[in-house]
């Protein structure tokens, strides 16, 4: 995963040559997840961008695919959750979802045979009025529907557990290689020096970092020229580590 040391000296020498001075321990922690959130988004687009020259046969396929690139990528996020319907015959959507991928019923696979249902997903409530009042298309045992909105409603009631799978937003790694509830964080210790041992690293792949600095960078108001001066830098610290 991308390492907040790397990132965080990379961002500080390119303080010091766009002249903006030091940036502080609080400073850069309130921006590096502001910063990982924009890039996750954005990789939804480049999903999308991915899809359309792979249908056009522009993709080069294998491990130079862009769009199997961003799927993998992506998929370290996937997540199922199992949700039981409150007293408020509602489900409450997971703390951390990002975005709702599929959902089904959680009927029970009897000799290898499934009799989950898909459940059609709707974000807009005039449209769920009308599919609840139809005589052709109302939710049915089979063919369930739900309304996304604060929380979950599902069409028929009697559906009372659904499996949700789900991207969730990113969050942190511990030093130790563990998954960790909170944003990525810069420990300083009194001299100035990087705690390793405290600090909580991006969950971004580490093939993100050139685009975390930038992200950064432009947050403080720095301007970068291009990605080659990120990566310059970046190749500096790698120098100076190794001396």
């Amino acid at each position: 995963m991308a390492s907040i040391a790397s990132v965080y000296r990379t961002v500080r020498d390119l303080a010091n040559k766009d002249f903006n001075g030091f940036i502080s321990q609080d400073e850069f922690n309130s921006l590096a997840q502001v910063a990982q959130v924009r890039i996750f988004n954005k990789l939804f687009d480049e999903l999308k961008n991915a899809k359309r020259i792979n249908r056009q046969n522009f993709d080069p396929g294998r491990d130079k695919s862009k769009f199997k690139q961003i799927q993998e990528d992506l998929a370290y996020f996937s997540k199922l959750e199992v949700l039981d319907k409150t007293v408020n015959d509602v489900f409450v959507k997971p703390d951390d979802l990002a975005r709702i991928i599929s959902m089904t019923t959680d009927n029970p696979i009897i000799s290898n045979q499934s009799y989950r249902k898909n459940i059609e997903i709707v974000y807009d409530e005039e449209k769920i009025e009308r599919i609840l009042l139809s005589d052709i298309s109302a939710p049915s045992s089979d063919f369930p529907v739900a309304l996304i909105s604060r929380e979950i409603e599902v069409f028929p009631s009697e559906v009372e557990v659904v499996r949700l799978r789900y991207y969730k937003y990113p969050q942190s790694i511990n030093a130790d290689g563990t998954s960790y509830d909170g944003p990525p964080t810069l420990v300083l210790n009194t001299s100035g020096g990087i705690t390793t041992a405290n600090c909580k690293d991006f969950e971004l792949p580490e093939h993100y970092t050139d685009d975390l600095v930038i992200e950064i960078a432009e947050l403080m108001g720095v301007n970068l020229r291009d990605q080659f001066l990120s990566q310059f830098a970046t190749q500096e610290q790698v120098q100076k580590s190794q001396q």
